[in-house]
């Protein structure tokens, strides 16, 4: 079915909690494993209609933040969803209790109940509040982003139809474009302060509640760490600050040197690559999806299969207007079998990741549409990260119809840019993780601990100043520190599994593509671990095996 025909309806709370109420008694007075697993699918099929609800409002609301019924139904959402949670622990409870455990163990796996013992940590009845306020907290932070109107070049812009301006080869636009979205950030910088500091105070709150001493724990219980834990997160970031930040450094050495300057940069020059202009996509964004399709076609079956839906079905919207929410994001409806992507074009290499990157996520989710429980097509989202990310490296063959003679450019930029990005996306989850065990730090400290990471991670700039930047407050800008806390370190590791699937893809491709093709098809019914040992990927945990990536991608850069 096209998105914009699928029909939404309201899921009542009463209703909803008493149909699940209903299940769950079914579940636990199964007097047989055939009841047993009868009982669950039920279940299963109810919780796939509501999440699909949810998912179609949630993202209606994203399409247009302006729109009246569907915020309000956002708003709905925010502060049913938690008191749900009271009626799906004790499902996920009867689940570990349940005297056919074994039956369901031996049809489904461990996992399944391996999750759901760490799921069982993260809630209890008297954080409702909290969590109907950090929801509602979340979308304010959306909702402020999204309503951005910035005066620039004779136009009114939002922040993401500004970014194209930090990239123009005329320096002077490119300083007036950073000032413009610099003021933005600073004229609602208290505003910034303020929710974060509240989303800060209400998750420790939670996490107390629940009997941690802060919530780091509970933060990566909810980003359901079932293979890792903080201590090899930190073994990875010396990692990274060992073997990756240098490299990064000497990438933006030579930067510096193609535009005419040194290190450390200023802002306006951190975005800006060569002297006459960083690779850009040709075309319309009809053109693109044209060249999108035939690239999906040729790459795979599948993938052809995959295209095909998604353009038929109108899963799509990436021109940015006014009032759309910033970023990009990959859904999905499971009632529909159906992802969905979510993009803003703004004219820059970024509008290809759209058809690499979100596409990525959304074949994973395609092929995983059919796997039961449901609960097992969903994967954490490092593993989730690395189906987009590799699949940025593995569409490379076709980027000359993108980018046509600045190809080359875009192969490099693309692959150095992967480099530096690691230690950005460290930075953010130190930087988290600090906040998180001080969490009564002042708005000025945060501020300061960010600029002191800053040098740590990117010592290639120079952020001095009483700008945005030169403040210290550059983390405002990354939504996922207000909405999804832990969840950027999910990047990085996927990042230097993505490369080492690009350095297999170089040596061969067919090997590489089925090994990538197998991981797919596990989707949850693995851990990050066991997938990547699966896949002969390189464990990110061995700071060794940090250099041995960054070495080859390097010695590949030097060659061009």
């Amino acid at each position: 079915m096209k998105f914009p025909q699928m029909p939404y309806t309201r899921p009542q709370y009463d209703e909803v909690s008493a149909k699940l109420t209903e299940i769950l008694e079914k579940f636990k007075t199964a007097a047989s494993a055939e009841e047993c697993f009868a009982a669950y699918k039920e279940y299963d099929e109810y919780n796939g209609y509501l999440f699909s609800m949810f998912a179609i409002a949630r993202i209606r609301n994203t399409l247009d933040t302006n729109d009246e019924f569907y915020d309000k139904e956002k708003t709905y959402m925010d502060e049913v969803s938690p008191k749900l949670q009271s009626v799906y622990q004790a499902f996920t409870q009867a689940l570990l209790d349940t005297p056919f455990r074994k039956d369901l163990e031996a049809k489904w796996g461990n996992l399944l109940f391996v999750n759901a013992e760490m799921n069982l940590k993260t809630f209890s009845p008297e954080i409702v509040p909290d969590m109907q306020e950090e929801n509602k907290l979340r979308s304010e932070y959306s909702k402020l982003i999204a309503s951005a109107q910035i005066k620039f070049d004779g136009k009114t812009l939002t922040l993401a139809q500004l970014r194209p301006y930090y990239e123009n080869p005329d320096k002077a636009v490119r300083v007036a474009a950073i000032e413009a979205a610099s003021a933005w950030y600073l004229s609602n910088a208290e505003k910034l302060d303020g929710l974060f500091d509240e989303l800060v105070q209400i998750r420790t709150r939670m996490a107390k509640k629940l009997g941690h001493d802060n919530f780091v724990q509970l933060g990566y219980y909810r980003m359901q760490r079932n293979c890792y834990d903080a201590n090899l997160v930190a073994k990875f970031r010396e990692g990274v600050i060992k073997h990756i930040v240098p490299v990064a450094k000497r990438l933006k050495d030579e930067q510096a040197k193609r535009i005419g300057t040194t290190t450390p940069l200023k802002m306006h020059d951190d975005f800006f690559e060569y002297p006459e202009g960083n690779a850009k996509p040709m075309g319309t964004p009809d053109e693109i999806f044209a060249h999108g399709k035939k690239m999906y076609h040729e790459l795979s079956e599948e993938t052809a299969e995959f295209i095909d839906f998604m353009l038929e079905n109108e899963l799509f919207d990436v021109l940015t207007r006014p009032g759309k929410q910033a970023g990009g994001y990959c859904s999905h409806i499971p009632i529909y079998r159906s992802p969905f992507i979510f993009a803003n074009f703004n004219g820059t290499s970024g509008d290809i990741d759209v058809l690499t990157h979100e596409a990525g996520h959304a074949f994973a989710g395609y092929l995983a549409r059919d796997i039961y429980p449901s609960a097992l097509r969903r994967y954490s989202m490092e593993t989730a990260e690395i189906h987009s990310m590799a699949m940025e490296f593995f569409t490379w063959p076709w980027m000359e119809g993108f980018f046509g003679d600045q190809t080359q450019k875009y192969y490099y930029s693309h692959l150095a840019s992967a480099l530096t990005f690691i230690p950005y996306g460290t930075m953010v989850d130190e930087y988290q993780h600090h906040i998180y065990e001080k969490p009564n730090m002042s708005p000025k400290e945060r501020n300061q601990l960010w600029l002191e990471l800053e040098s740590k991670y990117r010592p290639w700039l120079n952020l001095e100043g009483t700008d945005f930047y030169g403040q210290g407050r550059r983390w405002q800008s990354q939504g996922h520190i207000f909405s999804s806390p832990f969840y950027y370190i999910d990047y990085c590791l996927a990042q230097i599994m993505a490369l080492s699937f690009w350095a297999q893809n170089q040596k061969n491709p067919s090997d590489a593509w089925a090994k990538y093709r197998r991981l797919l098809g596990f989707a949850g019914t693995k851990t990050f671990v066991e997938l990547i040992e699966d896949a002969g990927l390189p464990s990110p945990f061995v700071p060794n095996n940090l250099k041995d990536v960054a070495d080859a991608a390097v010695e590949w850069l030097d060659k061009q």
